[in-house]
C-alpha cells in the first residue's frame, strides 16, 4: 500500500511554521500565497497543458470552494446552465441555490453528448479526465466541439479536472482550458483526492478578466485559507516530493486496479456493464439484471462488503441501477475477496 508521506509533509511543516514572520502570521492574501500559486501554475502546466500564470489562480478550501465561487460570481437566478447526467450531487444544489435552470445532458462511454447541447446556456459543469460518477472520459472530439459550442453561444465552461492525476492507458488527453483559445474555462482542481481530504486546499484557475472578482469573493466568502498549510503544500510541490509521490500512487493504482478487472472478468463479468475502468479510482458496475439499487447495497452489505449507489446524481429516476467500486485504499487480496463475494448478489 502506497501511503502519503506523513513525515517527510510534517518536517516542511514545522520548519514553515519556525521561518514564518509575525506579519506573515497575519491575514493573508485573498487568492492565496504567491509560492502556492507558481508552483500549481508549473504542476498544470507540465501535467495537464493547462495555460496559465500565477496571477490567474485563486487558492480555495477545497473542490467545492470554487464551485460555489463560481456559482456565486458567474450565475445569476433564472440562468439556464447544463451539467452532466448523472453527475456530482454537490454541484446540481449549489447550482439549485444560485437559481439556476437546469439542463441535463446524457453521458455515455465518451463522455457528454454535444449534440445534445442547447441553442443557449450561461454555463456548462463537467467532469471530462473521470466523469463523476460513470468514469467516461470525455474524447478530444467532443473536448473541441464543446469548446467551438461555448464559443458560439457564449457560455462558460466549468472544467471540474476531477481524478485527472490517474490515467491507464495511452495518453491523457489535454484539458479543456489547454485547448481553448477564447478564455471561456474556468478550470477547479484539488489536492484532497491525491493527498489527503483533511488538507482542504483546492484552486480555481480563471481568465485574467476575472481574477480580481474571484479574489473578491473568496475574501468576502472566507478572507484567506490557512498559510502555514499553503507554504508547506508550495514546497512539497516545488521540490518535486508531489510528483514522486504519485508516480508511485499511480504504479499502486495501476496494480489494485488491474486486480479489480481481473476479479471482474472472472466472477461477473456476463452480469454487468463496466465503464471509469481506464482513469481515476473507481469504477462503476451497470448490473444486467433488473434490481434496485437498495436491494444491492443491502444484500453487498450483508456480506460485508461496501458498495455506493448512484441514483442520487440523477435529477429523476435512472432508467437502471448503478453502483460505484472504489479501490484507493484496499490491496489487491481486499479487492479480489470483494468481488467474489458481489458476485452472486449480481
Amino acid at each position: 500500500m502506497v501511503t502519503f508521506p506523513f513525515e517527510a509533509w510534517r518536517q516542511i511543516l514545522v520548519r514553515k511554521s519556525k521561518e514564518a514572520s509575525v506579519r506573515e502570521l497575519d491575514y493573508g492574501p485573498a487568492s492565496g500565497t504567491r509560492e502556492l500559486r507558481e508552483a500549481i501554475c508549473s504542476h498544470v502546466r507540465r501535467s495537464r497543458g493547462v495555460a496559465c500564470d500565477a496571477s490567474e489562480v485563486i487558492i480555495v478550501n477545497g473542490a467545492q470552494q470554487a464551485l460555489d465561487l463560481v456559482s456565486r460570481v458567474l450565475i445569476e437566478r433564472g440562468d439556464r446552465v447544463v451539467i452532466e447526467s448523472p453527475h456530482y450531487q454537490g454541484t446540481r444544489e449549489l447550482l439549485r441555490a444560485a437559481g439556476a435552470r437546469l439542463i441535463p445532458i446524457a453521458v455515455d462511454r465518451e463522455g457528454l453528448e454535444p449534440s445534445r447541447l442547447p441553442k443557449r446556456a450561461a454555463a456548462l459543469f463537467v467532469t471530462p479526465s473521470h466523469q463523476f460518477p460513470t468514469g467516461a472520459i470525455l474524447s478530444l472530439p467532443r473536448r473541441m466541439a464543446v469548446l467551438q459550442w461555448a464559443a458560439r453561444t457564449n457560455a462558460v465552461i466549468v472544467e471540474n479536472d476531477y481524478d485527472s492525476d490517474f490515467h491507464y492507458e495511452g495518453r491523457p488527453v489535454q484539458s479543456l482550458q489547454g485547448l481553448d483559445t477564447h478564455g471561456r474555462v474556468i478550470y477547479i482542481g484539488t489536492f484532497s483526492r491525491t493527498m489527503f481530504p483533511a488538507l482542504r486546499i483546492g484552486y480555481v484557475i480563471v481568465p485574467k478578466a476575472l481574477a480580481h472578482v474571484f479574489s473578491t469573493a473568496k475574501w468576502l466568502s472566507d478572507q484567506h485559507s490557512a498559510t502555514l498549510e499553503q507554504l508547506t503544500l508550495a514546497e512539497f510541490i516545488s521540490s518535486g516530493r508531489y510528483e514522486r509521490y504519485l508516480r508511485r500512487l499511480r504504479r499502486a493504482n495501476t496494480l489494485r486496479r488491474d486486480a479489480l478487472l481481473q476479479a471482474i472478468r472472472e466472477h461477473c463479468d456476463s452480469r454487468v456493464e463496466l465503464t471509469g475502468e481506464h482513469s481515476g479510482a473507481h469504477v462503476m458496475l451497470w448490473p444486467r439484471k433488473n434490481q434496485t439499487e437498495a436491494a444491492l447495497i443491502r444484500q453487498a452489505a450483508a456480506k460485508g462488503v461496501g458498495i455506493y449507489g448512484t441514483s442520487h446524481c440523477y435529477m429523476t429516476a435512472p432508467e437502471r441501477a448503478g453502483i460505484v467500486l472504489g479501490y484507493a485504499r484496499m490491496n489487491e487480496k481486499e479487492i479480489r475477496e470483494g468481488i467474489r463475494l458481489l458476485a452472486p448478489i449480481l
